[in-house]
């Protein structure tokens, strides 16, 4: 079950007119914060933004698996969407605890931190984009800018202005 402040953010991000995605993030993060801080534990990064995924599209959120996901991971998005759109019915007490175990005994068998930390998730977002043409980063990265105000776009290239300055 999300956080009510998870969802509010995600709901400030719909109405900003950001993309699915966007608004998919703020669950993801939701997740990253509980892993890193010991609720339960996973077996890589990509399994806490899978898990992130899941709660968004179960929560209404129109986030749609990429162009490259398995079948098997575009059936579980279809479920989750599906399940989105049926009225909320109990989930059963017995299939609550059981999946709760079984990511509580994750943590013991792996370092919390150590798997969705900064490094591993920097690991996988350069992962990610490397599989993502020149133009389709391009195409995003203008899209976002779309989206911010003249505030936050000023941050982003001063930001920008001084990694530049780092690299030469």
């Amino acid at each position: 079950m999300p956080e009510a402040k998870t969802r509010k953010a995600a709901a400030k991000d719909k109405r900003e007119g950001k993309s699915a995605n966007t608004q998919a993030g703020e669950y993801v993060h939701e997740e990253i914060e509980h892993v890193r801080g010991g609720k339960h534990g996973v077996k890589n990064t990509k399994q806490a933004i899978a898990i992130g995924l899941s709660k968004a599209r179960r929560d209404g959120v129109a986030s749609k698996p990429s162009k490259s996901a398995s079948k098997s991971v575009k059936k579980k998005a279809a479920q989750d969407s599906k399940a989105a759109k049926k009225a909320t019915k109990k989930t059963s007490s017995t299939r609550s605890a059981g999946a709760k175990k079984a990511l509580k005994t994750e943590s013991k068998n792996t370092t919390a931190k150590k798997t969705v930390g900064k490094k591993a998730l920097s690991s996988q977002a350069k992962k990610a984009a490397s599989k993502r043409t020149a133009s389709s980063r391009s195409a995003a990265a203008k899209k976002a800018a779309k989206t911010k105000g003249p505030t936050v776009r000023k941050a982003a290239a001063k930001k920008a202005a001084r990694s530049r300055k780092k690299a030469s």
